[in-house]
């Protein structure tokens, strides 16, 4: 959480509502985690974290893609793409039929790397969220 609330910050200047939001994400993904249908994924090395994303159960057929991040020191060396791909096929494997996720357009590496796995953009709105004026998108895939 901390780590998100810091990128996200230096980054794209969002504020003080962000770590939160991502706070609950994680807290209630601990809570309610199913078993053989939720999942996360955090790389690192050697102690230290890189990456995280996570599957999390939406409904039967349904799966969300959340809390998907790397720091800026590992973009660009294929970690995303391993990451991306682990998540997606967790999903098949659980017997999910689609996948939903939420970002911002700002997130350009992020949304080229969905696009070039066969998600496809659903809808996009400007909104004011963190203090920042953004962009919201939301993507999906059948898998």
């Amino acid at each position: 959480m901390q780590q998100h609330s810091r990128i996200y910050a230096d980054a794209e200047g969002f504020d003080d509502t962000f770590g939160p939001l991502v706070a609950d994400i994680l807290d209630e993904f601990i809570r309610n985690a199913r078993p053989m249908r939720d999942y996360g994924w955090i790389a690192e090395q050697e102690g230290r974290r890189l990456g995280s994303i996570f599957c999390v159960h939406v409904s039967d057929q349904l799966a969300k893609l959340r809390m998907f991040l790397l720091v800026p020191e590992a973009r660009g060396k294929g970690l995303g793409k391993r990451l991306l791909r682990a998540c997606m096929q967790f999903a098949r494997d659980a017997g999910y039929e689609e996948m939903q996720l939420w970002t911002h357009e700002s997130h350009r590496a992020a949304c080229a790397l969905y696009l070039s796995h066969g998600w496809t953009l659903q809808s996009s709105k400007p909104v004011r969220s963190f203090g920042q004026d953004l962009i919201e998108q939301s993507w999906s895939i059948r898998l």
